[in-house]
């Protein structure tokens, strides 16, 4: 069964919001370099690549599909954040809006019977479970760190340790 018009547009909507995400997240990085905080620069490095591996995934899929990929533009980023804080609820909210934009591909995939895009969509829910939860985490130990900048500094030192896309 070829996908739906319908499906595909939303699949290449959805490849669209994944490459913003990636620009969004090397606006923060770029950021978090100009605060002197290397592991957000290197976490924020790493969200991004990510985002553009689940652009990919989408591409693969629609391309296994024989469905048409049609690249969109990026619109560009914020550039300025308030602080570390800022950054990672600004993530945290991202990561919001990509789940229900997940769900919202789930529930038409249900409604035109696309079995097989239910079962691809399934990684994507089940690693945005991940993104929330460690963005989440992230956030809540910047705000438990406060105004303490050594606090934020060993957050900084721990984050930074990451080494590869998840």
């Amino acid at each position: 069964m070829a996908l739906s018009k319908k499906m595909q547009d939303a699949l290449n909507d959805q490849i669209q919001r994944e490459f913003y995400s990636a620009y969004l997240y090397l606006s923060m990085s770029a950021y978090c370099s100009a605060e002197n905080l290397p592991g957000f620069t290197t976490w924020m490095r790493l969200q991004a690549q990510e985002e553009v591996g689940h652009a990919m995934r989408i591409y693969d899929y629609l391309d296994d599909r024989s469905a048409r990929v049609v690249l969109q533009a990026v619109k560009q980023p914020p550039s300025r954040f308030k602080s570390p804080l800022d950054v990672v609820e600004g993530v945290k909210r991202h990561e919001e809006a990509v789940t229900a934009s997940i769900n919202e591909l789930y529930a038409l995939a249900q409604a035109e019977n696309d079995y097989a895009t239910q079962t691809f969509l399934h990684w994507f829910i089940t690693e945005q479970v991940e993104e929330e939860k460690s963005t989440t985490q992230l956030a809540e130990r910047l705000k438990m760190a406060g105004d303490n900048k050594s606090a934020v500094l060993l957050l900084d030192r721990e984050v930074g340790s990451r080494t590869a896309v998840e």
